[in-house]
């Protein structure tokens, strides 16, 4: 082969192997189903998988193929099948809700309005085009075998107050997102600096005392099941309340001075094969049945009757919930120049971030 064609075949195949690709799959429903449903999402087949068994359970159902990927992942092949006018996925569900809602705002949605739509919230409804069908809280997560009472932190003050003795036993032992290898760890930290006159001190805090960003729910939370880290921050409440019912010894905390909430926004994209099946999922989603199932996998919280044990709320818990609306302020974060100056002030706050940290999905 000339050299020339040679180059151009390696070149071909490296881009081709930097084609992001799911993390995993599995199907539901009948193998010989007449109609066949994709959807791609963040959520980990485990804390998802109860809903796609219901709908695929009823009568004349569809059968499901579940792609689990990584936020950024998601995003970029949802971008690119709607730009190469693909028929690709049928839905998309995804944590990083403000990739979602740009994705809509760059024609990549399509809408759909049923009496399951109208019946959510302004602040989960954009345009008929992205849904939020789940409620999840960004926690504290830590180990009651391993951190004293005393020391639990309540709020942000509480843990800016436990990293800075210079002599604290928690040094390099908080853990959070990693905000460039995950979506989700961008949208929560961002919102935190919009929303908190305590994030200046936080980050400095965080860099002054070698905390860690990583990638990854649960990865995070096994460093805390093992005392690998003392403390998790920012973490996604679902995957932390999951953990807790098989280990009584983690517990989340809502912060009393706010907590974030956030709603997975789902979206039928521009290009679906199935759309009107995608619909009929989606309203599923939104159903009695369907928020049932997702509040059994702890994707969905309720604060009215206490949370579960394994959660501590404030006392006033619905006045410190602060929901990430599904508007067009969550596309200020994605500024090509606020990003670039944000994960800056990020580099500097965690200097030794791994290269395996940054490719990881979260």
């Amino acid at each position: 082969m000339k050299p020339i064609c040679l180059a151009l075949v390696m070149m071909l195949a490296g881009a081709a192997m930097a084609q992001p690709l799911p993390e995993a799959v599995e199907s539901y429903g009948p193998a010989d189903a007449e109609r066949r449903l994709l959807v791609r999402g963040t959520t980990d087949i485990a804390r998802f998988e109860a809903v796609m068994q219901i709908f695929t359970s009823r009568p004349d159902a569809a059968r499901i193929d579940y792609e689990q990927w990584a936020s950024n992942d998601l995003f970029q092949v949802t971008l690119s099948d709607c730009q190469k006018g693909m028929q690709a996925a049928d839905m998309v569900i995804s944590s990083a809700v403000d990739l979602q809602f740009k994705l809509a705002n760059d024609g990549c949605a399509r809408a759909h309005r049923s009496a399951a739509t109208e019946g959510l919230p302004q602040v989960a409804n954009w345009r008929e085009e992205v849904f939020g069908i789940t409620r999840e809280l960004a926690v504290i997560v830590y180990n009651k075998r391993l951190i004293d009472s005393a020391e639990v932190p309540l709020s942000r003050f509480d843990l800016i107050d436990l990293l800075r003795p210079d002599d604290s036993r928690f040094r390099g032992r908080v853990a959070t997102y990693d905000i460039e290898a995950s979506g989700l760890g961008y949208l929560f930290a961002f919102a935190d600096a919009q929303q908190a006159t305590t994030f200046g001190s936080l980050i400095e805090a965080f860099g002054r005392s070698g905390a860690v960003a990583t990638c990854c729910s649960d990865e995070i939370i096994d460093g805390v099941a093992d005392g690998t880290y003392l403390i998790a921050y920012n973490v996604l409440g679902s995957y932390a309340l999951a953990r807790a019912a098989q280990n009584p010894d983690i517990v989340a905390v809502a912060p009393e001075d706010y907590t974030l909430v956030l709603a997975r926004a789902a979206l039928i994209p521009r290009h679906a094969a199935e759309p009107e099946l995608a619909g009929a999922f989606l309203d599923f989603l939104l159903s009695e049945a369907g928020q049932s199932a997702l509040t059994s996998s702890h994707l969905i919280v309720s604060t009215d009757d206490g949370g579960p044990a394994s959660l501590r709320l404030p006392e006033s818990a619905e006045t410190s919930l602060r929901p990430i609306a599904l508007t067009p302020s969550l596309l200020v974060g994605l500024d090509q120049h606020k990003r670039r100056d944000f994960i800056a002030l990020w580099r500097s706050t965690f200097p030794n971030e791994s290269d395996d940290a940054k490719a990881a999905p979260e």
